[in-house]
């Protein structure tokens, strides 16, 4: 072996370490005289690097925005839609006053929901009270005095938005209170660092009274509420049911893009006088690249929610590409 090229062996082996996070040099870690031959050629060497990090540049880039595709043009107030892929990291795809404080309707029982996830007994039965189920809403299906599992009254919270589920979960469970449950609402809040948003109820309700405050958030701080939300499969598997008839009247899931566009984790909808339609959609990323958030909130009318958000996940299949 020639100095020159033991000098070159002797300064590979020293670089190694740094070297060891490239996958293509990893996979050929073992291959002795494949270093070797690597070792006489530097030139070869110092191009295949350059091409291992042209690659993972290219990786990095996905999905691609394909800047010919004419901005999306949404009705509703606030909008933001941000893929987070397998590990966790996110990037957004679209957004539009993605910061502003704005009414969320029954976007709040996503909250109420991590509640209970976080600290009830889910077979625990809950005795439905008066007050339970004098809760506005245009559908009673839940019974005074029928006692129902925590775990089914998920069912009629998420699918159907039920207002005296939310109640009787907040105020009917053992020990549990109204103002406790609330209180729980905001800590959580400020676990997650949710700093543009405020729970007063664990419905999502309009205030009574004008001078009354109304529960609050911003899209932004509802993807990362829903982020956290990714590691819960009851959730999941409840908010992408479209129907359920176990006990009594059947439930209905108010998401209308159930079984309409593709790839649908689940979804939560929400609307009143004040918050005017809000939505939340998870969707899969194409090829397993993770989960896309969207988030729409106050658009104007009952069913333009759902127009919004067709548009808002169509214009994401045309704008990149992966």
């Amino acid at each position: 072996m020639t100095k020159n090229l033991k000098y070159l062996v002797i300064l590979f082996l020293l670089s190694l370490p740094g070297w060891w996070g490239i996958n293509i040099l990893k996979e050929r870690s073992g291959n002795f005289f494949y270093w070797l031959e690597m070792a006489k050629n530097p030139v070869l060497l110092a191009a295949e690097a350059r091409q291992v990090s042209f690659q993972n540049h290219i990786n990095e880039l996905k999905p691609i925005h394909d800047e010919n595709i004419p901005d999306l043009e949404i009705g509703a107030k606030s909008a933001i839609s941000i893929l987070v892929d397998n590990q966790g990291k996110e990037r957004v795809l679209f957004e539009k006053e993605e910061d502003v404080k704005l009414p969320i309707a029954s976007l709040t029982k996503l909250m109420t929901v991590k509640i209970v996830l976080d600290n009830y007994d889910l077979s625990k039965e809950i005795k439905i009270s008066e007050e339970a189920i004098s809760q506005e809403e245009n559908f009673g299906k839940l019974t005074a005095g029928k006692a129902l599992s925590v775990n089914y009254l998920l069912y009629p919270l998420l699918m159907e938005s039920s207002n005296d589920a939310a109640f009787a979960l907040a105020n009917d469970y053992d020990g549990m209170t109204i103002k406790k449950f609330i209180q729980l609402m905001n800590q959580e809040s400020g676990k997650l660092k949710l700093t543009d948003t405020k729970f007063f109820n664990p419905t999502g309700l309009d205030p009574e009274k004008p001078d009354q405050d109304i529960n609050y958030s911003t899209a932004s701080d509802l993807a990362e509420l829903t982020k956290d939300l990714l590691p819960y499969p009851l959730l999941w598997e409840v908010l992408s049911t479209p129907k359920l008839d176990i006990y009594g009247p059947e439930l209905v899931n108010t998401n209308e893009l159930l079984g309409k566009i593709p790839n649908i984790l689940g979804g939560k909808t929400g609307y009143t006088e004040k918050a005017l339609g809000c939505f939340i959609l998870v969707t899969k990323a194409p090829k397993d690249k993770g989960y896309i958030i969207n988030v729409i909130l106050g658009a104007n009318g009952v069913n333009s929610r759902f127009q919004e958000m067709e548009k808002l996940i169509n214009w994401l299949g045309l704008a990149y590409s992966w």
